[in-house]
């Protein structure tokens, strides 16, 4: 018997939700802006990163998932900002997962999500050294804004928390197949039912 994730209806909230009306082209905007600053501000934090991107000043990286996506170029300073509308990326990284949960369950499971890489390779093996070795750490700028025993006290719940949910999904496969086994285990007419 094949069982279905109880979340899989999320699926369909998604699609749905996907299809219907678009944000504002300025809601876009700021939330691709705010982006850019957080990545900016995680690459001033390792000089080794910025040092990195100073020769690949100019190129443009799109990103997309879905209809979702974003154009970065690479400043002289090793930073990123928007690219502009026209500019032609150098490179196009496309997130194939189309379903939001399944890029969350791979999320959780420390996992990366499966990607279509076109393009420069030279520049996609400089992202993807960004990727394998820059971290923002979070608990340092917290601690800024609250202090440091509160900000590592959150940090250490949260985690806590991350570790017990990665946990509770890396189960929840075993738990629903031992589920389905045992719903479909013929009973043997002694003993209670199972």
């Amino acid at each position: 018997m094949v069982t279905q994730s109880p979340f899989s209806f999320l699926d369909g909230v998604f699609a749905r939700i996907a299809q219907g009306p678009q944000p504002p082209q300025w809601l876009v905007q700021e939330a691709q802006q705010r982006l850019v600053l957080l990545i900016n501000h995680v690459l001033m934090q390792e000089r080794a990163a910025t040092e990195r991107l100073v020769p690949r000043s100019g190129r443009v990286v799109r990103v997309q998932w879905r209809q979702f996506f974003v154009a970065l170029q690479v400043t002289p300073a090793g930073l990123f900002d928007l690219a502009a509308p026209s500019a032609t990326p150098d490179l196009h990284f496309e997130v194939t997962e189309a379903s939001p949960l399944g890029l969350a369950q791979s999320a959780l499971r420390g996992e990366r999500p499966p990607v279509r890489i076109d393009g420069a390779v030279d520049f996609a093996s400089d992202l993807q050294w960004l990727a394998d070795n820059l971290r923002w750490d979070i608990e340092d700028d917290m601690a800024r804004v609250i202090g440091d025993v509160p900000a590592h006290t959150l940090a250490s719940v949260a985690r806590s928390a991350a570790q017990a949910l990665r946990g509770f999904v890396r189960s929840g496969a075993r738990g629903a197949n031992a589920v389905a086994a045992k719903a479909v285990a013929p009973w043997s007419g002694t003993g209670p039912l199972p």
